[in-house]
């Protein structure tokens, strides 16, 4: 019992790293994707893979940062107390992690279909090659933005087992979402990048500029959610859960400013997180009415 105990609560250790929680900023949007795939329900194998697929690479793309990241992670003040730079988790413990990710990520993408398993490695590639882009292009964050874009867009490949240009829309609508609560995000390392020739967009062009862009970008995923309803003909629930994410995405911006950053935390994990599970709710109930 004591030997489970110990590996239950390393386990939870290595969970709580990459803050597994969050998964639920991008989980969403893969669901989104399942859901308008299948005009419905997807079947019980599709969800569970999907689930799976989902799941694992976060873990993939949050394991592999905290790796790349951890001699910059411990000079940074904000990070330095996370568990790999603190030494409360071991290198080879975090790599196990990443490697056990990218076997579950392959084996849920081969359960799927075909073309899943093809354009796996490539979206290991985008997920994991996120990490580095900050030291070399301020266009970091809408990187992420595409790597977290992958997941609806993904799901709708799984359970058709093609391509379309509506969920390239969806990727495009989480992609300029993402970036742009990334470049409110990264607006608290401001002074941390400058010294460390660290790329952002706050870091480019200024803190009032960076949250301009932000702006930018969210008004950009409101208007692609827009077209998205349009396009796929989506019932009235859906405009309610628009409207909601617009006022939301306001609110959100208008928490921040160049001289107050206090409630950045509030606007990157709550306010998100809603937007997430909102967006799917709404989606899903449209395709009733």
């Amino acid at each position: 019992m004591g030997i489970i105990g110990d590996i239950l609560q390393k386990v939870r250790l290595l969970l709580d790293s990459i803050k597994f929680e969050h998964t639920i900023f991008a989980l969403p949007f893969a669901y989104l994707g399942m859901v308008l795939a299948a005009d419905g329900l997807p079947t019980i194998q599709q969800f569970i893979w999907i689930t799976v697929a989902m799941g694992s690479a976060r873990t993939l793309a949050m394991s592999a940062n905290r790796i790349i990241d951890r001699y910059l992670d411990a000079l940074n003040p904000r990070t330095s107390s996370r568990h790999l730079p603190s030494g409360r988790v071991r290198l080879m413990e975090m790599a196990a992690m990443t490697l056990v990710s990218v076997a579950i990520f392959l084996v849920a993408a081969s359960q799927l279909n075909f073309l899943c398993l093809v354009l796996a490695p490539a979206a290991v590639v985008v997920v994991v090659g996120y990490s580095y882009t900050k030291r070399f292009t301020w266009m970091s964050h809408f990187v992420l933005g595409i790597a977290d874009g992958i997941a609806p867009a993904g799901a709708w490949i799984g359970v058709t087992g093609s391509l379309s240009w509506e969920p390239v829309l969806m990727a495009f609508s989480v992609a300029v979402w993402i970036g742009g609560f990334d470049i409110i995000y990264s607006c608290q390392d401001y002074e941390f990048d400058l010294k460390h020739g660290l790329h952002s967009i706050p870091q480019r062009f200024g803190l009032r500029s960076a949250l301009l862009c932000a702006r930018v970008a969210h008004g950009l995923t409101s208007v692609s959610l827009l077209v998205l309803g349009l396009w796929l003909n989506l019932g009235f629930p859906f405009y309610i859960g628009w409207l909601i994410t617009t006022g939301l995405l306001v609110y959100e911006n208008s928490l921040v400013s160049p001289r107050d950053l206090s409630k950045l935390n509030m606007a990157f994990f709550n306010i998100n997180g809603y937007i997430a599970v909102i967006i799917f709710v709404f989606t899903f109930a449209s395709i009733y009415f």
